[in-house]
């Protein structure tokens, strides 16, 4: 076991891929001789060649053709897209072609494909390079798509997800890159599926479900509320199609109330699914309507700005105030 970096977790958990199987190739924006912008793969052409590693032309739609014919072939391509929002160009074969060519060749044909995709702001950096697009491909059939929030489960799934025969969508919060955790490279009939929610924090007067970079918030949120009474359950949900529903609703059976919150925007997103699929599964348990925290509905604003548009500590314990019925800031100041 050794500390690592969530950046550096995903790139020995590629390393071991591509130890493990000759199939695995890498395919991307710099990923060779640069390493990658996050140098998330750095070292890896080097010590396995650029047959195995390729740098590619700035072109997303080809890349992801390229992994298509590749996984024909019968390799386990690995696709980097450098940043969120350069992933629209490749959309069309992702979700015409990868998602579907198992089902269109009635189950002769498998797309062993991994789209890893640094994804969110907090990094003080452009629209294009902050985004948030996990819902077009959780709407999508036939996808996997999955996020982590630590350096472990970063090391753990990235495998687990180049082992899957089903393409994955993994979605990387670039701004916990540098966060730092034990990493234990052992994977056996012990490891937690990458399709199952993780309880981060247990509690049991309200169920907070999130992913990804707002793990970390929502602890915060369950420390802060401690302080004035309330026990705050944190739910990673770690799989965002499909979705472990079956933990999310134990727990919101027991507490009653529910908060989900994600960076995307609020309108379609993974929150409005997860708030819905919840009131149904648990409607005569729920003591209060689901809450939503979520970046607003507006394009990614200038750097400047991202902190107004960003679910923080404060909007998070706000809407915890909210499904507990105290005051908050849509009732109100009462004297």
């Amino acid at each position: 076991m050794a500390v690592q970096t969530l950046a550096a977790a995903i790139g020995t958990g590629l390393r071991r891929a591509l130890q493990d199987d000759p199939r695995v190739v890498l395919l991307g924006e710099d990923i060779g001789r640069l390493g990658g912008v996050f140098r998330v793969t750095d070292g890896l052409q080097r010590d396995f060649g650029a047959d195995r590693v390729m740098d590619t032309p700035l072109a997303e739609a080809g890349i992801m053709g390229t992994a298509v014919g590749l996984a024909y072939r019968g390799y386990r391509p690995v696709v980097e897209i450098q940043f969120d929002g350069f992933i629209y160009p490749a959309f069309d074969q992702i979700v015409a072609q990868v998602a579907k060519l198992h089902y269109r060749t009635g189950g002769a044909v498998r797309m062993p494909i991994t789209v890893r995709v640094p994804y969110g702001g907090g990094i003080g950096a452009v629209e294009h390079h902050s985004e948030s697009p996990e819902a077009y491909f959780t709407h999508t059939a036939g996808l996997r798509v999955v996020t982590c929030s630590s350096p472990q489960d970063a090391h753990t799934m990235i495998r687990q997800a180049v082992a899957c025969d089903d393409p994955v969508l993994f979605f990387e919060p670039k701004r916990r890159y540098w966060v730092k955790g034990d990493v234990d490279e052992v994977i056996d009939e012990t490891t937690m599926a990458m399709d199952r929610a993780r309880v981060v924090v247990e509690g049991d007067d309200v169920t907070v479900v999130t992913y990804g970079p707002l793990v970390a918030t929502a602890r915060d949120a369950a420390l802060a509320a401690s302080d004035d009474g309330i026990s705050l359950e944190v739910i990673d949900l770690r799989s965002l199609a499909p979705v472990d529903y079956e933990t999310v609703e134990a727990s919101v059976r027991r507490t009653g109330r529910l908060v989900v919150t994600h960076e995307a925007q609020q309108h379609g997103g993974v929150g409005a699914e997860v708030a819905a699929s919840i009131t149904e599964r648990c409607f005569h348990h729920l003591e209060a309507a689901p809450a939503r925290v979520t970046g607003f509905d507006v394009p990614y604003p200038p750097a400047a700005l991202e902190d107004h548009f960003l679910p923080d500590l404060d909007r998070l314990l706000d809407a915890v105030d909210r499904v507990m019925g105290r005051q908050n800031s849509l009732s109100g100041w009462r004297g």
